[in-house]
């Protein structure tokens, strides 16, 4: 369902996009945001409210394992080789079964709206355009079916945060396929809402304002556990909402549910042991995300690049392992590639882009990130991600960390 035909993959100049920049130079004009993308989330402390900002760049505690999913890319140091002809390089990569112009994906963040008025439509139109998939995430601020409304052909994958009624579940499934989302993540690690003090030191929680069930609220499974419509007491739907959002009793078993009621593939995210990531295989599953939650969930955690090794080579022959959890830098998406990720997924970057500049702010990110990895693959001798294996890569010395 990519937006670009199969025959331009391999044509794609990312890298063109620094040339394109300093072009528009000419005329006087520079970039309207960062293109060091590690500075995103300052520009957006100085332009958007407290709220909003800490949501999206908050972590559980004090931050320790946001710091260490950092700390696990930064291990990790690029042996480039020289004198490879790396004049023509092809970054599509096949994941889920499906071609991908690049090894990139927008995460899912959900309550877009906090960030930018045009929310979820706004990001998906701009993966869209850039012939990435963009994931929606079950908490978004749209109902689905606008979402692909707004994407066209654009390839879009639907997660799911699992709720205790299993109509409402089933019914969002359904939606989901009927409205073009072809694969299936399931967010495993949300079975209870972290402790994020910066959300806590605001009182900031956008759920109990009715932001972020857009979903939930047009959905009919979910209406018809209401005693009265959800514009007559919201209230009330804000508490039958937060009442089954989620569901710590689940368990491996419930897995077969899910493919009861999903024919397409199914992704489990928020797996960092090597253990449940056989176990998925066991089940039948499609993939996993390696990822914890981009440090939102347990502090202390292990970073997520450090645990991706263990998974990839306990199932990297039996399903698709992608990779969230840290990426700010095309030398990130390198490295995660090289440690066995077929593609990894982008989340608070583009949140902050969206926020800064909405649809263009998204896609000023995708190709930023997306020309900074091209350059850093060739300028390491390579021309496919497909082809990165750990020996492109040396470990820091331990008197360096």
């Amino acid at each position: 369902m990519s937006t670009e035909p199969a025959k331009d993959w391999a044509a794609k100049d990312w890298a063109a996009f620094q040339y394109e920049i300093y072009l528009n130079g000419m005329t006087g004009a520079v970039p309207r945001m960062p293109t060091d993308l590690t500075r995103l989330e300052e520009a957006a402390e100085r332009r958007l409210g407290p709220g909003p900002v800490g949501y999206v760049a908050g972590s559980a505690g004090n931050g320790r394992t946001e710091r260490a999913n950092r700390a696990a890319l930064d291990r990790w140091q690029i042996v480039p080789q020289m004198l490879r002809d790396v004049r023509r390089r092809d970054l599509s990569v096949e994941v889920l079964g499906t071609r991908l112009p690049a090894p990139l994906a927008l995460a899912p963040v959900g309550v877009l709206s906090i960030m930018h008025p045009d929310a979820e439509p706004a990001a998906a139109r701009a993966a869209a355009a850039q012939g990435v998939p963009f994931i929606l995430s079950s908490a978004s601020s749209t109902p689905m079916e606008q979402v692909a409304a707004a994407m066209g052909d654009g390839e879009r994958w639907f997660q799911l945060y699992w709720a205790k009624d299993r109509e409402v579940t089933r019914s969002f499934l359904q939606r989901a396929r009927t409205a073009g989302f072809t694969a299936l993540f399931v967010t495993l690690d949300t079975p209870l809402l972290a402790w994020r003090p910066r959300d806590l030191d605001q009182a900031y929680l956008p759920f109990l304002r009715g932001v972020g069930t857009a979903n939930y609220f047009s959905d009919p499974a979910f209406q018809a556990g209401l005693a009265k419509p959800v514009h007559e007491d919201l209230n009330a739907a804000v508490l039958h909402f937060v009442q089954m959002f989620a569901d710590p009793g689940k368990t491996w078993e419930d897995l077969a549910f899910l493919r009861e009621n999903w024919d397409g593939p199914i992704v489990l995210k928020g797996i960092l042991h090597p253990d449940d990531a056989r176990r998925a295989a066991d089940a039948g599953m499609d993939g996993v995300v390696v990822s914890n939650h981009g440090g939102r969930q347990v502090n202390g955690s292990i970073g997520a690049a450090d645990a991706l090794p263990g998974v990839v080579k306990a199932v990297g022959d039996r399903l698709d392992v992608l990779f969230d959890s840290g990426i700010r830098t095309g030398d990130d998406v390198f490295k995660a590639l090289a440690l066995g990720a077929r593609t990894v997924l982008l989340g608070r970057p583009y949140a902050y882009g969206l926020g800064l500049d909405g649809q263009a702010g998204v896609e000023h990110v995708i190709r930023s990130l997306l020309a900074e990895f091209d350059l850093t693959l060739a300028l390491s001798g390579h021309t496919s991600p497909g082809r990165l294996t750990p020996d492109a890569l040396a470990a820091l010395p331990q008197e360096l960390l």
